[in-house]
């Protein structure tokens, strides 16, 4: 099966990288170099379609990227806002770079605490 699926790779603080395949549950991997990590994601990738397989699980085609427009709607509450609004002037920049800007900060602690709490690195 050649099925090509995106990976997220991330430097790991201790040294080393993390990789692993979204798409495919619980299919992750590491490396010390750049290069280690992707020949390992491989064969992650390789083991873990071949047991789906002959488990008879169901595998997930790759996801579209380009589903991604880089635009969303998000409802708050008016205060919040407010509050939001109040902090990107404060820094003087606009709403949506203050958002993009915390919603990264967000993403990149929840990826560290999940690698720590599966005892990746």
């Amino acid at each position: 099966m050649n099925l090509k699926y995106p990976v997220t790779l991330e430097a790991s603080p201790e040294g080393g990288y993390f990789i692993e395949i979204e798409d495919l549950p619980w299919c992750y991997s590491q490396g010390e170099t750049v290069e280690e990590a992707i020949e390992m994601i491989e064969e992650s990738r390789r083991l873990w379609l071949e047991s789906a397989y002959e488990d008879g699980i169901d595998i997930p085609l790759p996801r579209n990227l380009e589903q991604y427009s880089g635009k969303f709607n998000v409802r708050v509450p008016k205060d919040l806002h407010r509050k939001l609004d109040r902090l990107a002037k404060r820094q003087g920049v606009s709403l949506n770079q203050f958002l993009v800007s915390t919603l990264s900060e967000a993403v990149g602690r929840k990826g560290a605490e999940k690698g720590k709490a599966s005892g990746k690195r």
